[in-house]
């Protein structure tokens, strides 16, 4: 699905403003103009409470061609998984946003937000499934251009987070160049080859990325 046209959103994301500071901004909406204008601009939303807060890490987690490490024992596991991709997003969404996970952040409003995202074409998510079929992994997050701004995954069976990345990664390098940012780098995200950059860094990279040819979907 091509994503459907959205207005200009009524609020400034302006980098030039943004603090030196993770956490860049509060307030606002989630409509999808907002959203999207925000990931244009390098921002995200993660609420804190009943707070509806911004971000741009300082130190921004990246995954670009090249990246990618899958190590032998990934490789082995995959044969075992068959991987979707928009086929379950809302299960994918909840198994994140799963209460039992620490630091669970997603609450019914980023769902519904994001459900309504992907039902305008701009967020995908990509499923790994066991032998019978079965949802026991993934990951969900927003498509701009050539830009894939990861959300959040999950996995129910060992490698089955890793899977779904390293699908994603085959998807986009269709393309001729993009980026799939992380947010942050996590021990498990570095030891697939995720790396840190400058916000600056990510800022200048994403403002030719976002205009660039989408990957095919679906």
């Amino acid at each position: 699905m091509m994503p459907v046209p959205l207005p200009p959103s009524p609020w400034a994301f302006e980098p030039s403003e943004w603090p030196d500071d993770d956490c860049i901004a509060g307030g606002a909406d989630l409509e999808p103009e907002t959203l999207v204008d925000a990931y244009r601009r390098g921002a995200f939303p993660m609420p804190h409470g009943r707070r509806l807060l911004w971000w741009s890490p300082l130190e921004r987690g990246v995954l670009g061609p090249g990246d990618l490490r899958v190590s032998r024992s990934l490789r082995r596991s995959m044969r075992d998984f068959t991987i979707t991709v928009d086929t379950d997003f809302e299960a994918v969404i909840d198994a994140c946003a799963d209460r039992r996970r620490p630091g669970r952040w997603i609450n019914a409003a980023i769902r519904s937000a994001y459900v309504r995202l992907h039902d305008l074409g701009y967020a995908h998510s990509v499923e790994t499934r066991d032998e019978d079929g079965a949802l026991v992994g993934g990951l969900y997050g927003i498509g701009v251009g050539s830009l894939f701004a990861g959300e959040s995954m999950f996995h129910h069976r060992t490698d089955a987070s890793k899977a779904a990345l390293v699908a994603l990664v085959e998807r986009m390098s269709a393309l001729p160049d993009w980026l799939v940012d992380t947010q942050w780098q996590t021990p498990h995200l570095a030891s697939l080859g995720v790396r840190v950059v400058p916000r600056g860094t990510y800022l200048a990279q994403i403002t030719t990325l976002v205009d660039g040819p989408t990957p095919v979907w679906g």
